[in-house]
């Protein structure tokens, strides 16, 4: 009997995908003479392990416990050095991971068809910071804006739409006290993530991206505005007394209907576009649109609303579109509260070693568990199931115990045929049994 069975639907994405031939490709410098284990197979251990629950380098241990699902899986101190020897190279070692990721998602997009994230032919990255609590003293450790102690990462995901969950792809690890408008630390994140895309996204704005009001600053706007050819955004703003005054002079005329992601018009919402000086010192091109609406029953009003409605802003260069169209997809930004919700149940909770170096690499596991969560969806379930996250993989498909089977030379991993998902699980393998192999 062997539990955890339902990971193999990961192992199996992990082969087809390429991950463990192109991870073990670019840590080839890392590994010792003689060395038993190969460093590319312990950190995909490692980020397994994650994907199925774990939350820190020792839990690698329940992969050990099922080697013949999994395969040889090294002892924590041997996970432990790989993690400080890349560590000592930080720099060189994020590099290959990163690389080999975008290598990758290259392939598994290719693979998805219709159901990659950019079947629309557009690829959409959000950005949002995280508050990660640190309960001991660690390196970079230090006082959050929300008066908690820990640190203070830069994150962006991939965005899947309704019908699937996203891919991280950048996790900038910052002190506790990073500013969350900070302009540099936007553009560097802005950076990475589109480092992981596929080359033709940088160009003719295939690739949106989209921030809350923490991205509204005059220099990454200016940013991504040079790149503007190539490059759209969709920035929340933050409405200060100016843009404020100018919404009060908005003739009732200019208003128009909100709308819901069904199309239906959205009753007590309204958006409509800024213009004159209150785009002066901004990027030529930019556009600055509003919505007001009528607060929920109860809700507090703020300082910078008017006539009890609740006001909200953000700016744009893309054109031709009507506003209200334009105001929804900036309003699916809320999307990436959902990746981040996740990303804590997949080993964001807390970043469980001690120097920064070391959580850096951490974040990089982090992300390739992500990475696997969205994937093996993304090639093998259907339905409802595509868009489980990762707490509800775990609960009905992973945790499945089975009975391996040694036959003449064949093993064969059985399943209980009264658990309710079994069905997922065995069409899941088939389909990614169908997929032709990497290479």
């Amino acid at each position: 009997m062997v539990s955890q069975a339902g990971g193999v639907l990961l192992v199996e994405t992990v082969r087809k995908a390429g991950l463990d031939a192109a991870i073990s490709a670019a840590l080839t410098p890392w590994r010792k003479v003689r060395a038993v284990h190969d460093p590319g197979k312990i950190l995909l251990d490692v980020a397994l392990a994650v994907a199925l629950g774990g939350d820190c380098l020792a839990d690698v241990a329940m992969l050990r416990a099922e080697s013949a699902v999994f395969g040889p899986v090294a002892s924590d101190p041997t996970v432990s050095r790989l993690v400080d020897t890349l560590a000592a190279s930080e720099e060189k070692a994020l590099r290959a991971i990163r690389a080999a990721r975008a290598e990758v998602r290259r392939r598994v997009w290719r693979l998805a068809g219709r159901e990659a994230p950019d079947a629309g032919g557009t690829v959409t990255v959000d950005l949002d910071g995280v508050l990660v609590i640190a309960h001991s003293d660690k390196e970079d450790a230090a006082p959050t804006w929300k008066r908690t102690y820990g640190h203070h990462p830069l994150m962006g995901f991939v965005d899947h739409g309704p019908g699937g969950t996203g891919e991280p792809v950048v996790a900038l690890l910052r002190p506790g006290n990073a500013g969350s408008n900070t302009a540099a630390d936007h553009i560097t994140a802005t950076r990475l993530a589109l480092a992981q895309l596929p080359k033709k996204y940088r160009r003719g704005r295939r690739t949106l991206i989209r921030t809350d009001s923490a991205g509204g600053t005059h220099d990454f706007v200016a940013w991504l505005a040079q790149r503007g050819r190539w490059l759209s955004y969709s920035v929340g703003m933050v409405i200060t007394e100016q843009v404020h005054q100018h919404v009060m002079k908005v003739p009732a005329s200019a208003w128009t209907a909100a709308v819901e992601a069904d199309g239906e018009i959205r009753d007590g919402a309204w958006v409509a576009e800024l213009t004159g000086d209150v785009l002066d010192g901004w990027p030529k091109g930019m556009r600055l649109i509003v919505r007001k609406e009528r607060p929920h029953p109860g809700a507090q009003l703020r300082l910078t609303d008017a006539d009890g409605m609740r006001l909200t802003c953000f700016a744009t260069n893309t054109s031709g579109r009507p506003i209200a169209e334009l105001e929804l997809r900036h309003r699916l930004r809320a999307r990436a509260e959902d990746r981040i919700r996740n990303a804590r149940a997949t080993g964001l909770r807390n970043l469980p070693l001690h120097r920064m170096a070391q959580n850096r690499i951490w974040l990089e596991i982090v992300q390739i568990a992500l990475d696997l969560l969205a994937w093996m969806p993304m090639l093998a379930l259907t339905g409802k199931a595509r868009v489980w996250e990762p707490r509800r993989l775990r609960l009905r498909l992973f945790t499945a115990a089975g009975q391996l089977v040694t036959t003449g030379r064949r093993r064969i991993l059985r399943l209980a045929r009264h658990w309710p998902w079994t069905g997922h699980i065995t069409a899941g393998l088939d389909r990614l049994t169908q997929l032709p192999d990497p290479g």
